[in-house]
């Protein structure tokens, strides 16, 4: 008889980098595969699901409490923690609540405060996204990409110079360059940890400029993703966003952020391959499908998956589910079998 140890696969590492809805769709579709401690009987592939969440937004409640408090922008973050939590029916309603009035409280969300007050409290904001992870049961780690107070900064074609993130998504003006103000940014050493000890890090799906680069413009973040053993993976936008990435197709986004960063960052592509139905509203945003180009990623030696991870009910987005399923099957499981 064989002995099944050596066929027994073990959990996976994996780290997702990214900002906006994007990072918590992703998220919220791994945390059902993850492992926990003293769970018996239960083999999932996921051993270590980590976050690293920007930190730039500067607009609508994160942006008050930062100027007003001087925090880090706290918006993303909550997000995240309840794309992880396990009980997203009442405690995840309750961080999302968002006061409709009130001098001062308007426009508010609870979970926003709730950071805003714990970093107060502690003095230090990662500690305060530890605490808050705690209260809502997470299942996985998130950590800002940094600690520090940082502000993005664009210079378009023009030579016009953006100050601000939402500046920059207002602008329509195309993008030559983003870079972080100050220069200079450390990021925590437990993302640098997580990052070294991932088998697979995940970049994207997420505003290209907003989201994406600015987590792979914190210093020392790029040279530990291209030194790691891991697998490393951008999932592809399914819409161009006006004036950011407006006529861009998969592959000027992955050029985009080579030159930011440096060429070869990824292993692999994940594309949506189903066609996407015109709506109304993108087009009247000056929005499109983004162009899978596959042929131009075929010279640029670049490999992809291409699939059908489209749900489309009135929002283009990423269908969770295939999306998902697509990760577990392509780059989890056969990671966690070597």
């Amino acid at each position: 008889m064989k002995n099944d140890s050596a066929h027994r696969s073990r959990s996976v590492r994996v780290v997702a980098l990214g900002g906006g809805t994007g990072l918590s769709a992703v998220l919220r579709g791994l945390k059902q595969h993850i492992a926990e401690h003293g769970e018996r009987g239960v083999r999932q592939p996921i051993g270590d699901l980590t976050a690293v969440v920007t930190v730039t937004d500067d607009g609508g409640s994160s942006g008050r409490l930062r100027r007003e408090y001087r925090v880090l922008p706290p918006g993303d973050i909550r997000n995240c923690m309840v794309a992880l939590s396990q009980d997203e029916h009442l405690l995840g309603k309750l961080f999302q609540y968002r006061f409709p009035v009130g001098r001062g409280l308007a426009g508010h969300s609870f979970g926003n405060l709730f950071l805003t007050a714990l970093t107060n409290i502690t003095g230090d904001f990662p500690k305060a996204v530890q605490v808050s992870a705690q209260v809502l049961a997470i299942r996985g780690r998130i950590f800002p990409s940094t600690a520090e107070n940082v502000t993005l900064e664009a210079e378009l074609e023009d030579g016009t110079v953006v100050a601000g993130e939402t500046n920059i998504s207002r602008s329509r003006k195309r993008i030559a360059r983003v870079r972080l103000v100050p220069r200079r940014v450390q990021p925590l050493p437990e993302v640098l940890d997580a990052l070294r000890k991932a088998d697979l890090i995940l970049v994207g799906p997420g505003s290209l400029y907003t989201s994406i680069l600015p987590n792979l413009l914190v210093g020392e973040m790029v040279e530990t993703i291209a030194r790691s053993r891991a697998t490393r993976v951008y999932i592809a936008n399914l819409m161009t966003q006006p004036g950011e990435t407006q006529h861009y197709s998969v592959a000027d986004h992955v050029r985009a952020i080579y030159e930011h960063t440096r060429p070869g960052l990824f292993d692999c592509v994940v594309i949506n391959r189903t066609p996407v139905s015109p709506l109304r509203r993108y087009r009247a945003q000056g929005a499109e499908p983004v162009n899978p180009s596959f042929d131009e990623l075929d010279r640029m030696g670049l490999r992809y998956v291409a699939a059908n991870v489209l749900e489309q009910d009135g929002v283009v987005r990423h269908d969770r589910s295939r999306l998902t399923r697509l990760l577990l099957d392509k780059f989890v499981r056969p990671r966690g079998r070597r």
